[in-house]
């Protein structure tokens, strides 16, 4: 059956390189989403028609409107017209590659309109973990993981025997551009050293996330949630080659892992033609050119991220959305200039001690959580 998907962040990194995987497969695109990227948008809807498309500005949306008024694609805007394409009658996969706590009520939405769900969005699981996989249940909704980690480990994961017992995931990192530096050295970095990731193409805001370590904090939140563990069965690996994405380890001590290049097209297609395999628009990887691979304990001492997001895991609650939001308000600041790069941990840090504390929860008490940890972070 051909796949009809729609592609939620569709002219960012991830986005792009979906389009490409439905390109070569021939699945037919419903709709697209974007935040202001209207020259792309346009250039996406004269190649792959879709019925509807958003874009989260308004003014973008209207520019979008007079562009493509020869088309049929219809042109909504904001965070409402998001959702709408993540509810498209006609796609039976959608694929959120939205960046950020934005990516929620998306997720939701579409998991409410009984999806399959291909999940590029991490702060989905980190911010509102419990909500999502309630749906998911409710709903009869598959979350399949695209984030190359995480599609390693349910890789790693399939034929898994049912009484086989799970005893750790092991989470690999690249150590991003500031692998083997100091405090000290870190003091003075500016964002174009930060944004130098030795192997991944990515959006500004994840190349960051992934030179403060950051990313891998929040990708053991999100594992927690996609794989029904305890945060202490997740170990952190540095591995600076990236081509082994992650492993699980059973209780006989057998090791099982997934590798090939950096490349995103290969989770995603996995994510997409899932349970099935066809051939890739990647290279295959040749281990013997590799030559090599090697394994370190991460610097918890200068990459603090990573231990605050172990943190609020462990109490659990709203204290993961706090430490999210938290990030991405500290984040910006450091690519606008305003803070230090060490002060992203700090200002997270800060937001932890003070998080409210609340075991369940509501889709509009983790939007609070999110509006709260960013003002406290700005005013610090």
């Amino acid at each position: 059956m051909t796949k009809s998907l729609s592609i939620l962040g569709s002219t960012g990194s991830i986005g792009t390189q979906s389009l490409d995987v439905a390109r070569l497969r021939g699945y037919t695109v419903e709709a697209l989403t974007a935040y202001s990227d209207v020259a792309h948008m346009e250039a996406q809807i004269r190649e792959f028609h879709p019925k509807t498309v958003a874009m989260v500005e308004e003014k973008a949306a209207a520019d979008l409107k007079v562009r493509v008024a020869d088309t049929n694609t219809k042109v909504l805007s904001g965070k409402d017209g998001v959702c709408a394409c993540a509810r498209a009658d006609g796609a039976d996969t959608v694929l959120n590659s939205v960046v950020g706590m934005a990516g929620l009520e998306p997720t939701l939405a579409a998991i409410d309109a009984k999806k399959k769900l291909a999940l590029a969005n991490k702060e989905t699981l980190v911010a509102g973990g419990q909500l999502v996989m309630e749906a998911a249940k409710k709903n009869g909704v598959s979350i399949l993981p695209v984030d190359s980690e995480h599609s390693a480990i349910f890789q790693a994961l399939q034929g898994r025997p049912a009484n086989a017992a799970l005893k750790k995931i092991i989470l690999t990192a690249s150590g991003g551009p500031f692998f083997g530096k100091t405090k000290k050295e870190l003091e003075k970095v500016t964002v174009a050293d930060a944004l130098k990731h030795p192997n991944w193409e990515m959006g500004a805001k994840i190349t960051v996330d992934s030179a403060t370590m950051m990313n891998k904090g929040l990708e053991l939140i999100e594992a927690v949630w996609l794989f029904s563990v305890r945060p202490q069965d997740v170990q952190i690996v540095v591995h600076r080659e990236s081509i082994v994405h992650s492993a699980v380890e059973y209780t006989d001590n057998s090791v099982i892992a997934q590798l090939g290049l950096p490349d995103m097209r290969i989770p995603i297609q996995y994510a997409l033609t899932y349970p099935e395999r066809f051939e890739s628009p990647v290279g295959e990887l040749s281990l013997s050119e590799i030559g090599k691979l090697t394994f370190f304990e991460p610097d918890y001492d200068t990459f603090q991220c990573i231990n605050l997001c172990r943190t609020a895991i462990n109490k659990g609650g709203l204290f993961p959305a706090a430490v999210n939001s938290a990030n991405e308000q500290a984040n910006a600041m450091f690519r606008r200039g305003e803070i230090g790069f060490l002060d992203i941990a700090a200002r997270v840090a800060k937001v932890l001690e003070t998080a409210p504390q609340k075991e369940r929860y509501t889709l509009e008490d983790v939007l609070e959580t999110d509006r709260w940890a960013r003002e406290t972070v700005a005013s610090l």
